[in-house]
């Protein structure tokens, strides 16, 4: 991994950055099922409620966001606060650099201090790759020791092509009896964590 990218946590001054990252996502590829680019006071709502509970991470590199990763609630009652959803973009030309693995061990360090169990990744799969889906995301994630635990046949319509859904999962700590209480991110000393992580 590149020793010259840094983790930090996101702020809503980080959107337009972020924004300039997914919107290619939705513009030119079926990785986001998402049609139109959200403005940027949208984006900047988005970034402020996920750290209402849970971490956004950025990856610097010559003081420019290349990448960030983000985690949310993968259900919103109560029994799942042990589970997240993790979402991970990349600019372009820093794919396969090894920025994505950096950004995923920081935000699974983090998930572990607030008692989270299971990370989980909604991922847009191909039968065929196309000009819009290559399919590298699922690879990305297994890498990491993630796997596929669901498959949706056709659940997202997009430039004309439906497209499978997968859901994959790590199992980040072993699973005891009476789970220790979520901790929100607002809670956790992240910084001492992301400095442990490079």
């Amino acid at each position: 991994m590149n020793p010259n990218v840094t983790i930090r946590m996101a702020t809503e001054e980080d959107a337009q950055e972020l924004l300039s990252i997914y919107s290619p996502y939705v513009t030119q590829t079926a990785i986001s099922f998402e049609y139109d680019v959200p403005s940027i006071n949208e984006f900047a709502e988005r970034i402020r409620n996920t750290l209402k509970k849970y971490p956004y991470l950025v990856a610097v590199e010559d003081n420019c966001i290349i990448g960030y990763a983000y985690a949310s609630a993968f259900k919103p009652r109560p029994a799942y606060d042990w589970s997240v959803e993790l979402t991970v973009y990349l600019k372009q030309d820093c794919r396969a650099k090894g920025v994505g693995k950096k950004l995923y061990l920081a935000m699974e360090n983090i998930l572990e201090h607030q008692n989270i169990l299971n990370a989980n990744a909604c991922i847009a799969y191909s039968a065929n790759n196309d000009d819009y889906l290559d399919n590298v995301s699922a690879g990305f994630h297994q890498h990491l020791g993630y796997v596929k635990v669901a498959h949706f046949t056709k659940s997202g319509y997009k430039f004309g092509t439906w497209y499978d859904m997968i859901w994959m999962e790590k199992i980040l700590r072993k699973h005891p009896d009476t789970p220790s209480p979520f901790i929100p991110i607002t809670a956790v000393a992240v910084e001492r964590l992301l400095k442990q992580s490079i």
